[in-house]
């Protein structure tokens, strides 16, 4: 997102619980989404605020309601207060199955707490994000390297570029009424999504190998989810929570979701962006 705005020439301020190297159009705040004084800052005369931040994993559950339902509370009650009038919130494919994780759940009540604050909103509900410095998918691509990539039950799914989202999240901004009050579900393009065999082979021929994709039923990815607690605690990327999701047969997005060719179309092509995010993987030591 921020390497994009710079690319447009778009200023920010964002909020940040680290110190950060100073970088020409963005204007730092410290602190995170329950710091009161800090929000205010972060919204002051601003022309719209994008609310990116969220948990998506934790080890206790209570941490998906602490961070994505009352952080967002707090955020929309600073613009309110601030009077800034728009509102884009990213939430997640997975508000669309609430009952699945609480996870899911937690993004679908944030969405209602958007939908409920008064503001100029529009939220959008992404897919699996691939690309630089994602380490979600990475786990697939570590696989790969030994020609095996496991994947939950037979299903599909859709999949978006970050560097598509970052220009997504910028083209709704500014106010406008073909995105005005919309809940967006935005991917690659590709009709009906991947296969998750597919999408695993896509993932092995980015990195080169012709890989083995087994399809493992949701006892065993319970049983793999206890053992990557047991083994990694708080640091687990395969959580029962992950599971209930995961195991979930459709995650496609939705035709008459998409925003209107007029404000974005995606632009990267994924069998191209895997293997770019191949290449990023190595040249950063991450494979």
């Amino acid at each position: 997102m921020l390497e994009e705005a710079a690319r447009q020439g778009i200023t920010l301020r964002a909020l940040t619980r680290r110190d950060q190297n100073p970088r020409d159009g963005i204007s730092w705040v410290r602190g995170d989404l329950h710091d009161t004084g800090a929000l205010a800052e972060l919204v002051k005369g601003a022309d719209a605020v994008l609310h990116i931040a969220g948990v998506v994993n934790t080890p206790d559950p209570m941490g998906f309601h602490v961070g994505n339902v009352e952080g967002t509370e707090q955020l929309v009650a600073a613009a309110r207060a601030a009077g800034v009038n728009r509102f884009v919130f990213v939430s997640s494919l997975s508000a669309r199955e609430p009952g699945l994780s609480v996870y899911g759940k937690s993004k679908r009540h944030a969405e209602e707490v958007v939908q409920t604050s008064g503001l100029d909103w529009t939220i959008i509900r992404p897919p699996a994000i691939y690309g630089p410095r994602d380490k979600e998918i990475l786990e697939l691509f570590r696989a790969a390297r030994w020609g095996v990539v496991p994947m939950p039950p037979a299903g599909r799914a859709s999949v978006i570029h970050v560097h598509d989202l970052a220009r997504l999240l910028l083209a709704v901004a500014p106010p406008q009424p073909a995105a005005a009050q919309r809940i967006f579900e935005v991917d690659d393009g590709r009709p009906g999504g991947w296969s998750h065999r597919e999408l695993a082979t896509a993932i092995g021929r980015a990195m080169g190998r012709k890989v083995w994709v087994p399809h493992l039923p949701k006892v065993l990815l319970l049983a793999a989810a206890r053992l990557d607690t047991l083994f990694r605690n708080g640091r687990a990327k395969l959580t029962a929570d992950r599971v209930g999701y995961m195991a979930h047969p459709d995650w496609v997005c939705r035709p008459e979701q998409v925003p209107p060719e007029s404000i974005w179309q995606a632009r990267e092509d994924t069998e191209a962006g895997l293997a770019a995010t191949a290449r990023w993987y190595r040249q950063q030591g991450w494979l």
